[in-house]
């Protein structure tokens, strides 16, 4: 299973490349962004025959603009089954949700302040403040 998943990163890791060389040859990379996004996270814990799916996930954006090199929010403080944020199998709890990181790239994109609640209909339930990235932070002026 390890030599799978290792596989699969180099995989991902190849193909990145190969994008982002082609685009940055195209002279297209300080106006591209590139997201990863999953529907949902994975347990920590095996069900003896892999991991189930869970709620928290760690994502990368990459791209010319962005302030890369970072981590941004929090890891947990703990990955032990019985920590903080765990509830149960290694299924993590989120802190921040996933609008943290989106908000500011569709900010960067053009959408307007007045746009973002028909673009994101749960932000007014976040402190933009604690909870969201903001555009400054993620990208380059």
């Amino acid at each position: 299973a390890v030599d799978e998943l290792t596989e699969k990163f180099k995989e991902l890791n190849d193909a990145l490349r190969d994008f982002v060389a082609e685009v940055k040859a195209q002279g297209l990379w300080d106006s591209t962004v590139v997201v990863t996004k999953s529907d949902f996270g994975r347990t920590l814990t095996s069900n003896g025959q892999g991991t189930d799916h869970a709620w928290a996930g760690n994502h990368m954006v990459l791209g010319g603009a962005v302030q890369g090199k970072k981590v941004y929010n929090e890891y947990p403080s703990s990955l032990l089954q019985g920590g903080e944020q765990d509830i149960g199998r290694g299924r993590l709890v989120p802190k921040f949700p996933w609008e943290s990181m989106m908000v500011p790239i569709a900010t960067w994109l053009g959408v307007p302040e007045s746009g973002m609640a028909g673009v994101f209909p749960n932000l007014g339930k976040f402190d933009r403040s604690s909870h969201i990235i903001s555009r400054t932070a993620l990208f380059k002026a």
